[in-house]
């Protein structure tokens, strides 16, 4: 009979198999692992031989990391996870490294948090490596500059974030990684082309950009499946990426004053020109912002040929033209998801000075057809009251509803919009706009979890 953690009296744990608790073990870190060899002698070596060290050099001096690896048994590593600074230690990460290396480690990843140190360039044996394959490098601003051939052979997954990288080097480790499937570069810089042209097998890219990490500012993508661009505030320019199926663009641009209907309509809309065999697109509101500002100063919008569409926005009027002019341009749309966040948008000053600079009335703008709707939340609440959101709510999925002849279905997913009774009162009028548009619609609020309601 089984109690507690004991059968019959027997330490049921202890009592596992050696693989279960390595599979165990290997869930902590190094430093709580070496802790169970005091338990018992059944315990005593069971850490060593687990195939999985994750190392956190902040809480522990180089020496007693050293000790660690030397007791370590396991022929082969799975998984390496090093957190360490590099100020005076360059020369022990470069032997943990190479220990994981020597090991065989299939997944290897490495954080290096110390922006003070730049001068540090990882060993030549660091880019040669036949059995990594998965690589996070958290590099710190370090340069990941590789002198020598990068080979690794076995490498489908790479996540790159905060390094510097010029177009050579990253060239080096493209032609050098011939399985690569998937990439991520986060807040990397200094590199300006991401040719992947080359890489026959890589499915999903992922670039995330800053004021201070600006990434590329040219994608040649041609076998890509997936593609994810977050907050580039300069443009990026999509030059081939014709077998994308599944897109997500969230551009942050606020200051306008720079910006000309020549770049609403080759860094803006052009974009959409590249995504016109995408049938799974999310878009994020400063690009519909920019989008309205295209659509209002007539520039054309693609045919496109997206069935899910995802709209991660306030609910503010400037990005209905925009939206308006994407549903229009997409008739076999079967799902529709507008996600409301709170997050950075283009202040109506601004749209507004851009509208002007282009001799457009902003007045005449936002009271056309298709863009007569209230300004924001905030604004809207004051001048109606307490039942302003659940109304305004309401008036922006009707409007969106019009804009659309193939929507079956309708998810609003709100995040901090809408007390109870105010969430209750756009139920009621979902149920009436589902039945009057046959569209099935879907309410959200992302704070109570699993709760939703559908109609019909």
């Amino acid at each position: 009979m089984m109690t507690g953690d004991s059968v019959d009296g027997v330490d049921f744990i202890s009592s596992l198999p050696d693989v279960i608790l390595h599979h165990i073990l290997s869930s902590v870190p190094t430093r709580c692992s070496i802790r169970t060899s005091v338990l018992s002698k059944r315990w005593r070596y069971v850490w060593s031989e687990t195939p999985s060290l994750s190392i956190d050099c902040h809480r522990a001096n180089p020496n007693s990391i050293d000790k660690t690896l030397i007791s370590f048994s396991a022929p082969k590593i799975t998984t390496f996870h090093l957190r360490t600074s590099l100020l005076n230690r360059v020369q022990p990460v470069n032997s943990w490294i190479e220990f994981a290396i020597s090991h065989h480690a299939e997944k290897l990843s490495l954080e290096i948090r110390d922006t003070r140190v730049r001068d540090y360039k990882f060993p030549d044996f660091f880019y040669t490596n036949s059995s990594v394959k998965q690589l996070f490098v958290n590099s710190g601003s370090v340069g990941l500059i590789p002198k020598c051939p990068v080979s690794w052979a076995s490498l489908k997954n790479l996540s790159l974030s905060f390094c510097t990288l010029s177009d050579e080097s990253f060239l080096k480790i493209l032609s050098g990684s011939p399985l690569l499937e998937s990439l991520e570069l986060l807040y990397c810089d200094e590199f300006m082309c991401l040719d992947l042209s080359q890489s026959p097998r890589l499915r999903r890219l992922e670039v995330d950009r800053s004021d201070w990490y600006m990434g590329p500012t040219k994608i040649v993508a041609p076998h890509l499946h997936s593609l994810r661009l977050r907050h580039s505030r300069l443009p990026c320019r999509l030059v081939d990426v014709s077998s994308l199926t599944e897109a997500d663009l969230n551009i942050y641009f606020c200051d306008l004053g720079t910006l000309t209907a020549d770049f609403l309509q080759h860094n803006v809309v052009k974009m959409l020109e590249m995504l016109q065999n995408v049938e799974k697109l999310t878009i994020g509101g400063t690009f519909l912002q920019m989008l309205s500002l295209a659509a209002l100063c007539g520039v054309p919008f693609p045919t496109l040929k997206v069935k899910t569409l995802t709209l991660e926005t306030m609910i503010i009027r400037s990005v209905i033209p925009g939206i308006t002019k994407l549903l229009q341009n997409t008739a076999g749309l079967r799902k529709l998801t507008i996600h409301t966040v709170k997050c950075s948008s283009i202040s109506e000053l601004h749209l507004n000075s851009y509208l002007r600079l282009h001799s457009l009335n902003q007045r005449q703008c936002w009271r056309s057809k298709d863009s007569v709707f209230p300004g924001s939340l905030e604004t809207i609440s004051m001048l109606v009251g307490k039942h302003a959101e659940s109304n305004l709510v309401a008036l922006f999925v009707e409007r969106l509803l019009k804009s659309t002849k193939s929507l079956e279905t309708m998810v609003v997913l709100l995040v901090g919009y809408l007390d109870a009774s105010g969430f209750e009162e756009l139920l009621a009028m979902a149920t009436t706009l589902s039945q009057n548009n046959d569209v099935s619609i879907l309410i959200k609020r992302s704070y109570i979890k699993y709760v939703s309601n559908t109609f019909p």
